[in-house]
């Protein structure tokens, strides 16, 4: 895989604000700036022509019982190219632009038949916070469903594909002043790590599911705690996220960069916990 260098195309949603003193429950996604790392992903680990591959033991609940199975997720720097949004194979275009790709794959058991899940999310490489793209697809035995979600100036443009009654093809637009609870593996990677930092946003539920459903959408706060003991032989981050008073998920990435997330427990039992992580050039055969 070849990496050149080129201007950073970034994905302008909104101005953004210089400091993260004066910072309110209901700011946007512009304001978090202050709370991330903008040269996280820009490291030379992500240019070694390799991507991380990280497998959990997972669990997740389906048909109101607990479901154990492995996640899988793929994380590798890619070039994409502004006129179709997919990863580039003319690395001599003058379109290109530079994203952080996280793929998540899991194959979830049951007693009729699995469930097959692919996310696919691309995030601007200076602004870790900012998805660029995201698509779900799901497979079972009763059909496929598929969503893909597009940065579009100010909002989001999520067009889907359902086999279920009442949503079928669509398209709705989603304000781009939001973070989606999916993402939030990657992004929180990318914390300007302090014992005590404290902050709202707009979070937008799971997208990964065979639905489209309401789209539920929170004003959430993220705490961050230095845990100060090791999950896996890791010494973590403990990382709040607060939906409302009923629904709170636990994240703790490993202190050490690339600060991998090393456990995942939500208020819906979609759990991990790090099983083993490796870097490798997957593609090839």
């Amino acid at each position: 895989m070849k990496y050149y260098h080129f201007l950073w195309i970034s994905v302008l949603f909104f101005a953004c604000s210089n400091t993260a003193n004066s910072k309110s429950d209901n700011e946007n996604k512009s304001d978090l700036s202050g709370y991330f790392n903008e040269e996280w992903a820009n490291n030379k680990l992500w240019y070694d022509g390799l991507s991380e591959v990280a497998i959990y033991d997972a669990q997740r609940t389906v048909y109101n019982k607990e479901r154990n199975f492995e996640y899988t997720y793929i994380t590798v720097a890619e070039d994409f190219n502004k006129k179709f949004r997919v990863k580039t194979d003319d690395y001599q275009r003058k379109d290109l632009y530079k994203v952080m790709k996280v793929n998540a794959f899991c194959k979830i058991e049951t007693e009729n038949y699995p469930y097959h899940y692919l996310t696919s999310m691309f995030f601007n490489f200076k602004q870790p916070w900012l998805m660029d793209k995201m698509t779900n697809g799901s497979q079972e035995w009763c059909g496929n469903t598929f969503k893909e979600y597009l940065a579009d100036g100010n909002h989001y443009t999520l067009k889907y594909h359902s086999y279920f009654d009442g949503e079928g093809d669509g398209e709705k637009a989603l304000p781009a002043n939001l973070l989606i609870e999916d993402q939030l593996n990657y992004t929180l990677r990318s914390l300007n790590f302090k014992a005590g930092l404290k902050f709202g946003t707009k979070i937008l539920e799971s997208q990964i599911s065979s639905k489209v459903g309401n789209l539920k959408v929170y004003d959430a706060t993220i705490s961050v705690e230095d845990e100060g003991k090791d999950i896996v032989g890791k010494k973590s981050w403990r990382v709040i996220l607060k939906l409302d008073n009923d629904k709170i998920n636990t994240y703790y990435f490993d202190q050490a960069y690339p600060n991998i997330l090393v456990k995942q427990e939500t208020w819906d039992n979609r759990n991990l916990i790090l099983k083993k992580s490796t870097r490798y050039a997957y593609w090839k055969h």
